[in-house]
């Protein structure tokens, strides 16, 4: 009968043989010379037919081997009684290449080659007859998938031929997102630089005699001057035209109501005397609101007994709160079109307030400017103002920014499902419980940084597109959204530095310092909260650095740092005595507490963490109860298994192929 083959099996037309007894030691069983004389037909066969046909003959000469040594075997079971029974078990198993029952046909594992013949005849391998257990199998198989999940995308590459795909993604999410990132703050700068010139020239053009800086120095103490500065403002409200270098227009008050261009208001109290001389004071606190309104083209002038204009508005000073002029002016940036951008227009909303709330004989002047921007009509701009380059630039960012949300999300979930299942194999194997360290490093903090990044990127981009389209006017929000998302980006890129040892020195001191950090800084925030509210409450009226809570923070912050040390010694007032000795004590323990001790024990922490470190590196690196279970996968990413096991879980796409468990054998009739 001529052989069948089919790359893996090959049928014979043989009936097994058993090693007779009574047969001299050294000599080949009787019963085994059909086998011999079969594989040398096979051999002949094999070569006639050639090996391109299928490479999956087997040597005749091996197998040829494999019978002397099984009858060498009988042979010596012969002439040890006591062993015979294992020895003739292992003549079977080695005369036949591993001859196993299987009902009505006989399977011969032929053995796996790249050893010499007694490795490949004395090793415990499954081309022998010697097949793992189910739950040893399982375990293998979970253990290299477990290998497989912290593998680098370089490991990963080399033991199933995947792509690092979200490597790739990661790149090119940087280059997309901070090219955007640009083009919005381009844009942004000029808003907010056209917003801080027009306020700047709104206080040189409505506020008499303002010089830049003086803010917190600019008001008046004497009734003239209060009636000058306000109806100066007024009157270069109504010369605008006339008058200023930007392009402005009056804003009118709404059709068949009473607000006018210009609405000059005085809030005082109801009823009010003040009497120092008696020491008496009578006053009534509800607040009455007194306006008038001022429209750029009045008609000509009434008789003094009966003008209402602004020249005769008079201020109750001695009840006053305050004095407001508020009124909108329009312009449009054009300076955007250096952006190829269509240019927006504004609408600026001023507020001048004459502040008397204090009573303390000084009226402090401020201008507010509140600008709403929207879509101009009828724009026109020769050869510029196409938007829709940035509109398909933004599309692209939320497409890769949703497919790397969902890769990351993926592998979370991923992530999450393998570690559910490593516990409770764990559990029923050894009875025992995977700890929560172990536990957390299924869950990788890099992913779910991305994933907000992603979150924060789609959202402001959305905003951005919102932005362009003039349907929305919070530049703030969305440069804080795409500031964010891109500071996490350029962070996650840190991740794949980290698989190189002698990059990622910074991740892995800032890991096992990070808790230690974070117990001392919980007691330094104890001592610094308690310096913050003391400065505040004693030093507050006398020094301009402690009027506020977090002016107080700043300040301290900074001396902590050794910024502006002379300036806060200097700047304190001495009207009190004692207040300044207090401030000097202070001050002094302060900056020798936590410049001498604090920061020097913090800069210890971390500087003690890199020494951990580099003895870790040195000498044995302490390994976790998790990957000590791993490294006894001592399979390689290029053994070739991790492809069978990505292969055994697409049974879908795979249904076709062999069983993998049938590599090696001979199947014998």
């Amino acid at each position: 009968m001529s052989p069948r083959r089919d790359g893996v099996y090959v049928t014979l037309g043989l009936q097994p043989t058993e090693v007779q007894p009574g047969e001299q030691q050294g000599t080949v069983p009787v019963g085994l010379h059909p086998l011999l004389r079969r594989s040398q037909e096979l051999h002949r066969a094999e070569l006639r037919h050639g090996r391109a046909e299928g490479g999956g003959g087997v040597d005749g000469g091996t197998l040829c081997h494999q019978a002397g040594r099984g009858a060498a075997t009988a042979s010596q079971a012969r002439a040890h009684p006591p062993h015979r029974g294992r020895a003739l078990a292992a003549a079977g198993a080695t005369a036949g290449g591993g001859l196993r029952d299987t009902g009505t046909r006989r399977v011969v594992n032929v053995p796996p080659r790249g050893r010499n013949e007694t490795e490949r005849l004395l090793g415990r391998g499954p081309g022998y007859g010697t097949t793992e257990s189910p739950a040893v199998a399982e375990e293998e198989e979970l253990r290299r998938r477990l290998k497989y999940f912290f593998m680098s995308p370089c490991d990963k590459y080399r033991a199933r031929g995947r792509r690092p795909v979200k490597l790739g993604l990661q790149l090119a999410k940087i280059l997309l997102v901070t090219v955007q990132l640009i083009l919005f703050g381009l844009s942004n700068q000029m808003v907010v630089t056209f917003k801080e010139e027009n306020t700047i020239a709104f206080k040189h053009l409505f506020l008499k005699d303002y010089v830049d800086g003086a803010d917190d120095t600019y008001a008046v103490y004497t009734q003239r001057d209060l009636y000058d500065r306000m109806f100066y403002a007024m009157e270069k409200y109504l010369a605008i035209p006339n008058e200023t270098i930007g392009r402005y227009a009056y804003v009118r008050g709404e059709s068949g109501g009473n607000q006018s261009a210009l609405m000059l208001c005085q809030q005082y109290y109801r009823k009010g005397r003040i009497d120092p001389a008696n020491d008496t004071f009578n006053i009534d606190p509800k607040i009455v609101t007194d306006c008038l309104g001022v429209d750029p083209e009045d008609p000509q002038p009434l008789p003094p007994e009966l003008d209402r204009s602004y020249k005769n508005f008079t201020l109750k000073f001695h009840k006053l709160i305050n004095v407001t002029i508020q009124f909108k002016l329009k312009a449009i940036n054009i300076q955007t079109i250096i952006n190829n951008e269509i240019p927006d227009c504004y609408t600026f909303t001023i507020t001048i307030t004459f502040d008397n709330k204090a009573h303390s004989g000084r009226v402090k002047i401020r201008l507010d400017n509140r600008a709403d921007i929207k879509e101009c009509k009828d724009p026109s701009v020769f050869g510029r103002g196409d938007n829709s380059f940035r509109l398909f630039f933004d599309v692209v960012v939320i497409l890769v920014c949703s497919l790397s949300f969902i890769l990351c999300a993926r592998s979370i979930i991923r992530g999450v499902m393998l570690q559910h299942e490593f516990s409770q194999f764990f559990q029923r194997r050894y009875n025992q419980s995977v700890c929560l360290s172990d536990r957390m490093e299924f869950l990788n903090g890099w992913y779910i940084l991305l994933v907000i990044s992603d979150v924060l990127t789609v959202l402001g981009t959305i905003m951005k597109i919102g932005i362009e389209s003039k349907n929305f006017a919070s530049y703030d929000v969305c440069s804080i959204l795409l500031g964010t998302s891109t500071l996490l980006v350029w962070v996650g890129v840190i991740r794949y530095l980290t698989f190189f040892q002698k990059y990622n020195i910074l991740i892995v001191t800032l890991r096992v310092a990070l808790p230690n950090v974070i117990r001392f800084c919980c007691c330094v925030a104890v001592i610094y909260l308690g310096y913050c509210f003391c400065g505040w409450i004693v030093l507050g009226p006398y020094h301009v650095k402690f009027r506020s809570l977090s002016m107080v923070s700043e300040c301290l912050f900074s001396l902590i740092n050794g910024d502006d040390m002379f300036v806060t010694f200097a700047e304190m007032q001495q009207n009190s005595y004692l207040v300044w000795l207090f401030s000097q004590i202070y001050l002094y323990t302060f900056i020798s507490l936590f410049i001498y001790m604090v920061l020097s024990l913090f800069i210890a922490l971390i500087t003690g963490s890199y020494e951990t470190i580099k003895h870790q590196c040195e000498g044995e690196t302490p390994v976790s109860q998790l990957h000590a279970y791993i490294a006894q996968c001592k399979d390689s990413p290029k053994s070739g298994k991790y492809r069978r096991d990505s292969a055994s879980s697409c049974s879908v796409f795979c249904c076709c192929e062999r069983a993998p468990l049938q590599d090696n054998a001979l199947l014998v009739n």
